[in-house]
């Protein structure tokens, strides 16, 4: 994919830099591309993919994982759906992170995202993921007192440094698995209030898309502000080097798409990934079988 189309580090959020989402497009504003072009670059950036996907798994020291964040309506689930589309199954694993069980929370509230994490060679896929537990509790505090953790008993217990420590709980996370072989790529589908009234709309006037409203979205939307600055904090403190965030415009879903793939497709590259290369005595004995297989002549058993 040609860097010129597109430039994704204006998308990168770099190390120790406090953030607005207000500095942040939400819709695709540099005009150099069309929807028609960027679907066919969309295409051949999802063959590359698949290419890079097949050397991932030979390769075997590597595991790439992804994690999608957003609001309601903000195209996650299209996301994964279309970029993913042209990658063998059997080597991504997608994980979407609901409320947590009684056994969940019984555990601290990276446990469970641990267990999910991609083996060497594979792709993980976070549909929401441990950010949830300072983006969704952070606007809902009275979720924390479900932990039962000591020292929190009421709301009035969670203040700052609750948060902060969670930050850095989950650094100490994202740096452990990076360090032992885990590439980790964060989007953030930055979307406007407008959007997403747009898309919950057309949800509830067209009948196949009806499962995917519910009422509690539009409860949610209240809290629009409050999102958003807690998404400004959460990025803000956990864009590291070894785990960045990208803010992607999401109100054009062709160019999220789009640009996500580039972002991905440039992370693999940068990892060298090759086939192996077998040994001279192996190489002798593959071209002894093949010697084999060509001396049957046709024949069948």
């Amino acid at each position: 994919m040609k860097d010129n189309f597109i430039n994704t580090d204006k998308y990168l959020v770099k190390p120790d830099t406090k953030i607005s989402l207000k500095d942040f497009d939400t819709e695709y504003k540099e005009g150099i591309l069309n929807k028609e072009e960027g679907i066919k670059l969309l295409e051949e950036g999802k063959l590359r993919l698949s290419e890079m996907q097949d050397k991932l798994y030979a390769h075997d020291q590597y595991s790439i994982l992804i994690i999608f964040q957003a609001l309601d309506a903000a195209g996650k689930d299209g996301a994964v759906k279309h970029i993913m589309s042209g990658m063998n199954p059997s080597g991504v694993k997608v994980s979407s992170f609901k409320t947590p069980s009684s056994t969940e929370l019984d555990h601290d509230y990276i446990w469970r995202h641990y267990l999910a994490l991609p083996a060497r060679g594979e792709i993980g896929i976070f549909n929401r993921s441990h950010y949830e537990n300072v983006l969704v509790t952070r606007v809902h505090p009275e979720y924390i007192l479900n932990e039962n953790l000591p020292g929190i008993n009421s709301v009035e217990d969670i203040k700052d440094d609750f948060w902060e420590k969670r930050f850095k709980q989950i650094k100490r996370f994202e740096k452990n698995i990076s360090q032992n072989g885990t590439v980790i790529l964060k989007f953030f589908l930055h979307m406007s209030k407008k959007e997403q009234k747009k898309r919950f709309i057309s949800r509830i006037d067209d009948p196949k898309k009806n499962w995917k409203f519910s009422p509690g979205d539009i409860s949610e939307r209240k809290f629009w502000k409050d999102y958003q600055k807690a998404y400004e904090e959460a990025i803000s403190n956990t864009s590291t080097d070894y785990a960045p965030w990208f803010i992607i415009p999401a109100d054009d879903k062709w160019f999220t798409r789009l640009a996500i793939t580039n972002i991905i497709d440039k992370q693999f590259e940068s990892l060298n990934l090759q086939y192996p290369v077998v040994s001279p005595e192996v190489s002798a004995e593959l071209q002894k079988s093949k010697e084999e297989l060509e001396s049957e002549n046709g024949k069948s058993d």
